[in-house]
């Protein structure tokens, strides 16, 4: 769903999230002379793979260009970074500054991150030098696990089910099938990279309870993957480790409260300004037509690793595409929507959902996988066409309809949704209407009731119900007269 204007989300009221607590282990080198500071954390680990930064800090003249050098004791290998050029002989790492973060005043600090691979251990680097200048860090061991510190979320939460693909059906560790029926929570795809926090109101026990009291047993989370990877664009408070905190808490109170998480990429990095373009900013403060090559697999390498373990966990791979708005035909919007590169009609390089598949897939995640389709996930025509390979045999359709939409009918439902249906499971995302009722929305729900299928109505949050369009006047599940329909029609379904 693309959003309400800025000023409307900005007048919306309620406490918002921020936890610090570190959910991955991090070990920290800092400089007892006054030259350099550098802070090395490993933010992420799964198998062979991991994820690592770096924050460097000038404590001396004002730099006009940069360049950090450390060396690996081990067989680590840097394989992709961002906000810096980054190069590795043998066993000696070099992060050059990009043409936009040269500039480095005294006292002033830099981050940059990378993704890595090694074998064996994953000992922590040493000889930091920044422009030549050694930085005088220590040496810590090797990181090991962090203990789970009082704001940590439950490891398994309560009833929500382990999940997989069979046939068409989700079904759980016992092979009974299974329905995501629910809300969206949004809020941290927009939130941090607007600079005012990481969630959109609360998101505390008592607002995850009113959702699991409309008798939901499923929350979709949008998220926003420069906040997520640390990028210098966002504030250090709403991003990275914080902001990843945040996210698995969240993700521990759904799940605490017998529902399913499912994790989204939502807003990403990439200048589009052709049709129908959200935004110019190269930034991800919009809906992009596709996800970027630069950073969307490292997004999803990271948040992969950090819910491999967690089959309850689904993840939903790209909002809403909709690169048949950029290209001249339909065959190449499914082409760059499966296989990404250069994509006729988008400026940056595109990853394609095989991609991001593979990424994911690549650091021993078997979650379920969401795929939407075309025209913002209202068109699934030739979804079973490009279906991505997935060696895990998980992935499921994503589906998105509102009033509005061209495929808002049962007989293009009919058509389009019932074969895909037939044979994944097909998941309505984000349904809705703009119209403050809900007569769209009781037609969808009945539509998917009949097949079996499962949705899940945006939003939960408390913007304009014909704006948002928002369930909700209030985080204590006062519904909007939009949301009675899906609130009372869930307690119908589970009295």
């Amino acid at each position: 769903m693309r959003h309400p204007p800025r000023s409307a989300l900005l007048a919306v009221g309620g406490a918002i999230a921020l936890l610090t607590t570190a959910l991955v282990p991090v070990v920290t080198a800092q400089a007892a002379a006054p030259a350099c500071t550098v802070e090395y954390s490993v933010t992420g680990q799964w198998d062979t793979g991991f994820q690592g930064a770096v924050k460097i800090t000038n404590n001396t003249a004002a730099l006009s260009s940069w360049r950090l050098t450390f060396d690996f004791p081990g067989t680590q290998k840097v394989t992709q970074g961002w906000n810096a050029e980054w190069s590795q002989s043998g066993t000696t790492v070099t992060a050059a500054n990009k043409s936009w973060n040269g500039s480095l005043a005294t006292g002033a600090s830099v981050s940059a991150g990378f993704l890595g691979w090694f074998s064996g251990t994953n000992a922590v680097p040493a000889g930091f030098k920044l422009n030549g200048t050694a930085c005088n860090v220590d040496t810590e061991p090797t990181p090991g696990p962090t203990d789970p510190g009082p704001t940590d979320p439950p490891p398994s939460g309560g009833g929500a089910p382990a999940l997989h693909v069979q046939g068409n059906k989700l079904v759980d560790a016992d092979g009974r099938a299974r329905r995501l029926l629910g809300v969206n929570r949004s809020g941290g795809e927009f939130m941090c990279v607007q600079g005012y926090g990481i969630w959109d109101g609360p998101v505390d026990d008592a607002a995850i309870k009113a959702i699991a009291d409309w008798k939901a047993d499923a929350v979709r989370i949008p998220l926003n993957e420069e906040c997520w990877l640390g990028l210098a664009n966002v504030k250090p408070e709403y991003a990275g480790a914080n902001y990843i905190s945040a996210v698995k808490e969240l993700v521990g109170r759904v799940k605490a409260h017998g529902m399913t998480p499912i994790v989204e990429l939502h807003w990403t990095y990439g200048q589009y300004t052709g049709n129908s373009a959200g935004c110019s900013d190269v930034h991800a403060t919009c809906q992009k037509p596709m996800p970027d090559a630069q950073y969307s697999p490292s997004f999803w390498s990271s948040v992969a690793s950090t819910f491999k373990d967690d089959p309850a966990v689904v993840l939903d791979l790209f909002n809403e595409p909709y690169p048949d708005r950029a290209t001249s035909t339909i065959a190449q919007a499914w082409q760059c929507w499966r296989d990404g590169g250069t994509c006729p009609g988008i400026g940056y390089q595109v990853a394609g959902m095989q991609d991001l598949v593979d990424a994911v897939r690549a650091t021993g995640a078997k979650n379920v996988i969401m795929l939407g389709g075309l025209a913002y996930s209202n068109d699934l025509s030739q979804w079973l066409t490009y279906k991505p390979a997935d060696p895990a045999g998980n992935l499921a359709a994503a589906y998105h309809v509102y009033n509005f939409n061209t495929c808002s009918s049962e007989s293009c439902w009919d058509s389009t949704l019932a074969p895909v249906a037939a044979q994944v499971p097909l998941i309505g995302g984000e349904i809705g209407e703009n119209t403050c009722a809900h007569s769209f929305v009781d037609r969808v729900m009945k539509w998917f009731d009949d097949r079996g299928l499962s949705y899940l109505g945006w939003t939960w949050n408390t913007w304009d119900c014909s704006s948002g369009p928002s369930l909700i006047s209030a985080y204590d599940g006062t519904p909007t007269a939009y949301g009675t329909g899906l609130r009372d029609h869930l307690r119908a379904l589970n009295p």
